[in-house]
């Protein structure tokens, strides 16, 4: 057991260490989830050691291109951000809510009771635990809460990664959430690779991180070791690959101020409306729900699913849907999510995790729809 082990404490982690740590998660009845490889993409799984994380692999992003890469070293976080996100553990895509059985002349609800998995999040980013905190607000800070949300956030390990490099489509630092790790947080890491070293720096934030590595006897961070961290999170805020034009609640602003803007009609000329911008997103939160009966009429169900405010029958009211253009429903995302969301949960809904670009079939770019709009408005002026 080492005594440093504490809130706020810096300590070395090793790599052999990292897979006790693991273990001692999956002893504790968690169910350790991360970053692995799978269709030619990092996306998030079932861990059962460090052998499952991509190590020595990168990518390459831009607007509507995503690529894997090799790197030339066996760092086990070396890349961004891939196409999923931490929410669908939290706020499942598909979640029966209850089943309706018909016995003779009766009918019985059988409502869902399902125990709520344990989860330990492995490699969670800044900008990721910055969306985690935008949707506890959503689901959990209002005049009601979901449940099921809840029950899984309750029973969380976060174990963040502060970021060794930026993603081609990455502007965290415009939106002011990362890439070093900074709340919300259990255990943060900061993965150190040299030619003959490779460890972790591991800053602790909560007693349940603490006691995660008392076990471990992790050395105390000497201050090279905390200045190499350092200049890791320097160099990786230097080298976005993209920028907001202006700050969040500027641009608040300045969208309240050009609904009517023709740029809506540009991008509306591109949008497919495919939903693939809301789908990636960490934040977007809206859902539909279906009933389903078996053909004989004898259980039905209901069901909620993930949904988004690209699709036509999202604005469906009786008559028929309020936002039949693509303009308007690319406007509608585009102003709640960097505008409207502050009326509603006091910050922007945007965490500059740039997967909204990447994963854009057309390359459209929210940053530069921005800039559009911002530019045209000072030469008016």
């Amino acid at each position: 057991m080492h005594s440093s082990a504490s809130i706020n404490a810096q300590l070395i982690m090793q790599c052999e260490q990292f897979e006790q740590l693991l273990t001692t998660l999956q002893r504790r009845e968690y169910q350790v989830v991360g970053p692995t490889v799978r269709n030619q993409a990092i996306v998030y799984d079932t861990l059962t050691s460090i052998a499952d994380l991509p190590q020595g692999y990168t990518d390459e992003q831009d607007g509507g291109r995503y690529r894997l890469k090799r790197r030339n070293d066996d760092a086990f976080f070396g890349y961004a951000v891939g196409p999923q996100s931490w929410k669908q553990f939290l706020q499942p895509p598909i979640m029966r809510l209850w089943r309706a059985q018909r016995a003779e002349a009766d009918i019985h609800i059988v409502e869902e009771d399902q125990p709520s998995p344990k989860y330990a999040f492995i490699g969670v980013r800044s900008c990721e635990l910055h969306a985690i905190a935008i949707q506890d607000r959503v689901f959990l800070q209002g005049n009601y809460t979901d449940p099921v949300y809840r029950e899984r956030r309750n029973n969380l390990f976060l174990l963040a990664i502060n970021c060794a490099q930026a993603g081609g489509t990455c502007f965290c630092t415009s939106m002011q959430t990362g890439p070093q790790a900074s709340f919300g947080y259990d255990l943060a890491l900061t993965e150190i690779v040299e030619t003959d070293k490779h460890f972790f720096v591991v800053q602790i934030g909560t007693e349940l991180g603490a006691d995660m590595v008392r076990d471990l006897s992790c050395a105390q961070a000497s201050p090279d070791d905390l200045k190499r961290a350092e200049d890791i999170v320097a160099c990786t805020a230097q080298s976005m690959g993209r920028q907001m034009v202006s700050s969040p609640f500027e641009i608040k602003g300045l969208l309240a101020r050009n609904l009517e803007h023709p740029r809506w009609d540009d991008v509306a000329q591109r949008c497919l409306t495919c939903t693939n911008c809301t789908m990636v997103c960490p934040t977007c939160f809206c859902t539909t729900v279906e009933d389903v009966s078996d053909l004989a009429g004898e259980e039905t169900e209901r069901v909620r699913k993930w949904d988004s405010c690209f699709n036509l029958d999202f604005s469906y009211l009786y008559g028929g849907s309020v936002r039949t253009s693509p303009k308007s429903r690319y406007r509608q995302w585009m102003t709640h999510k960097l505008s409207t969301w502050y009326d509603q949960f006091g910050s922007s809904g945007c965490v500059g995790c740039g997967r909204c670009i990447t994963w854009c079939p057309v390359a459209i770019d929210i940053t530069e729809e921005v800039r559009a709009i911002y530019e045209s408005e000072q030469k008016e002026q």
